[in-house]
């Protein structure tokens, strides 16, 4: 019989498993790659999945800074969060994106100009490594269809989002038993209005990433009202339902969402990056998209539609079309 302690035996065992926890630990964290440091998501996303205390089991490890030299809300920004990224948080700075993938495990498409996102995506998509892209998707239509495509085409996981979809009011507002079957849908926002992209891209992606959380795809159609102080986007989902996009041209609406139901009204409202980014963290977890990629292509010909519809004085544009033109396209 051995000689070695009852007690002996306990310590060594609790140790052992210990051991295996921490090990387990190590394994678990994700390392996380950025591309294009010119967006201020950049700083409030590696500041919360790099804290220690948020124990998100990712961490933000390198990033290939990017910027667009002749978007000025690229090139005012790149130099400043690129030293924040390296100098408060310990992020390696690598010179390319086929680097970056060698680094790490997911990657964080973070670009504020939507134009080079199809480029940055590709090598992204061939190493396989899954991907979260922030608004805008693209600068055009065509090129969020590619993206998607391509993921597809290499059984890569993507996805995109803006924060306002896990907005307090806003998600869940489908199976909300006070509000009951949601009928409608009034978002309120504001049209980016800058260069390079559709009108609703850069930040009208907000409210309207909204309206379809509450109301779903099925958009047929948009039409678009733009004179003197109204800029108004409608658009008919197949079952007759109405949901609208109104810039307020500096207003403040008392409410970012108003959502009609047919036992009652409710308003939602953005609840800022933490939601997004527990979606995130799952997604690099598990691999699983939480948004189809068809939603939000349908949310993109929804903002290039309200375009399109401007340019032709307010006549319809079919949504549907728009998909099937931008994706018989070649790239």
């Amino acid at each position: 019989m051995s000689r070695f302690s009852h007690s002996g035996w306990v310590l060594l065992a609790v140790l052992g498993l210990a051991l295996a926890a921490h090990a387990r630990a190590e394994e678990k964290v994700i390392r996380l790659g950025i591309i294009g440091l010119d967006t201020s998501h950049v700083i409030a996303f590696t500041g919360h999945l790099n804290n220690p205390r948020n124990n998100t089991g990712c961490k933000v490890v390198a990033a290939f800074p990017g910027g667009s030299p002749d978007f000025k809300a690229s090139a005012d920004r790149v130099g400043k969060f690129t030293a924040d990224l390296r100098d408060k948080h310990g992020v390696e700075m690598v010179k390319t994106i086929e680097e970056l993938c060698q680094k790490v495990d997911g990657v964080l498409l973070e670009s504020v100009d939507g134009r080079p996102h199809l480029a940055q995506a590709r090598p992204v998509i061939a190493a396989g490594k899954p991907l979260f892209v922030d608004k805008p998707v693209a600068a055009n239509l065509e090129d969020v269809v590619e993206i998607f495509r391509l993921a597809r085409e290499k059984n890569v996981p993507i996805w995109s989002s803006s924060s306002f979809r896990y907005g307090k009011g806003v998600a869940g507002a489908r199976t909300d038993e006070k509000l009951g079957k949601v009928v409608g849908c009034d978002v309120f926002g504001s049209s980016s209005w800058t260069e390079f992209h559709p009108d609703l891209y850069l930040y009208g992606i907000h409210p309207v990433e909204a309206l379809f959380t509450v109301l779903g795809p099925g958009c047929t159609e948009v039409r678009r009202v733009k004179a003197g102080g109204t800029d108004l986007v409608i658009g008919v989902w197949k079952d007759g339902r109405v949901g609208t996009f109104r810039d307020l041209r500096g207003g403040k609406p008392p409410a970012d969402v108003v959502i009609y139901g047919t036992k009652g009204s409710a308003t939602g409202q953005s609840s800022g990056y933490a939601p997004l980014l527990q979606e995130i963290i799952q997604f690099f977890k598990t691999g699983k998209p939480p948004v189809p990629a068809e939603e939000t292509i349908e949310i993109y010909a929804f903002m290039s539609a309200a375009d399109e519809s401007k340019a032709k004085d307010g006549a319809a544009v079919s949504v549907p079309d728009l998909i099937d033109r931008a994706k018989k396209k070649k790239r």
